[in-house]
């Protein structure tokens, strides 16, 4: 599907609707600072919550994306793939080119209060970030998360993204009717790194006051330290800064969790590797060249140093959070489990 000649211009005159997807999809730029280089393609899902395939072996069975490729532009994100089954390319078009399904919010309640629907946990920002710059001018997340509440369906959310605090109201008044939780995803606080590798990102330390104020409200929160880039921010110093500002921030668990290059993301990471880190390729090369994931020995040791640093700084020694909440259910803490890493 070629979308490049459609087009609809900030004052909202549409050229002609998108093929292959439901009548009146457009496709739509701004010329706003936040927006300028980024297509926003409409369209009007058919479904919007879906199952995981069997095959993954992740520790939820549904999820709701209302975004496909993602502006937070992270040269790691396993997810570059997925935009080539649109016909769309896994690098700058992933940053740049967004798929919004707008009909996300009105989907999520029909299809929550479907009889075939048994109330099952929903996973959110498991493929692209639910939070990225789009949310904020489309603002679906605020209807799905009303139909979740009203509903008193459980669900959980992965996050990048500030915008989440947003959504507080929504996020505490569901936590009274089902189970509820967050994560945010910080490998490291390294400027240089964050600029290098997450261009499209808020901060780390942003991203860790996300969690504190989400704590701070009785959200149980946690933190994916993912991806741990190997020779990179990998090293005792960079853990253990990383892993003491996790604990400032009042984090339920860290879960660390070594990068992972699978198509896609291997091409687009290992450019961006031979340009700026050149003498590190070979590295790379020994390490995954037999696949996407780093070896099981290293995975283990990074769990270790990262266990140990939490026990030292004591994550999840004490916490605010439970006081108004019903019990949630654990949240995976290991990393030799690479598939649990969702949003990379």
């Amino acid at each position: 599907m070629r979308w490049d000649n459609l087009r609809l211009t900030d004052h909202g005159q549409r050229d002609e609707a998108l093929p292959l997807f439901a009548r009146g999809a457009v496709t739509r730029t701004f010329d706003t600072p936040e927006f300028r280089g980024i297509t926003f393609y409409e369209i009007h899902a058919r479904s919007v919550i879906n199952r995981v395939p069997g095959q993954s072996r992740v520790p939820f069975e549904w999820t709701i994306n209302p975004y496909r490729g993602c502006s937070h532009a992270c040269t790691y994100c396993f997810a570059r793939k997925t935009h080539e089954y649109l016909d769309l390319g896994s690098g700058e078009d992933f940053d740049s080119k967004i798929i919004v399904k707008v009909n996300a919010a009105e989907l999520v309640r029909k299809e929550l209060a479907a009889p075939r629907w048994a109330g099952q946990p929903i996973a959110m920002g498991t493929n692209v970030d639910c939070y990225q710059r789009a949310e904020g001018r489309y603002k679906l997340m605020r209807g799905i998360l009303t139909a979740l509440r009203d509903a008193a369906n459980p669900f959980s959310i992965l996050t990048k993204g500030s915008l989440i605090l947003r959504d507080l109201d929504l996020l505490t008044q569901a936590a009274e009717v089902t189970d509820v939780s967050t994560a945010v995803s910080v490998g490291f606080v390294d400027d240089a790194m964050w600029r290098a590798v997450e261009s499209g990102t808020p901060h780390p330390r942003k991203r860790l006051e996300v969690c504190a104020a989400l704590t701070e409200h009785g959200i149980r929160c946690g933190v994916l330290m993912a991806p741990i880039l190997p020779y990179l921010t990998d090293s005792p110093a960079m853990l253990s800064e990383t892993v003491r500002r996790i604990a400032e921030a009042g984090a339920a668990y860290v879960a660390p969790i070594a990068l992972h290059l699978r198509p896609g993301a291997r091409e687009w990471f290992m450019a961006w590797l031979s340009r700026e880190h050149p003498r590190l390729v070979p590295r790379y090369m020994e390490m995954y060249g037999r696949g996407a994931y780093a070896p099981k020995a290293y995975q283990e040791r990074l769990a270790q140093e990262v266990a140990a640093l939490a026990q030292r700084y004591g994550i999840g020694r004490s916490s605010s959070h439970d006081a108004r909440r019903i019990p949630q259910r654990p949240r995976p803490t290991r990393a030799s489990a690479p598939e649990q890493l969702t949003l990379l």
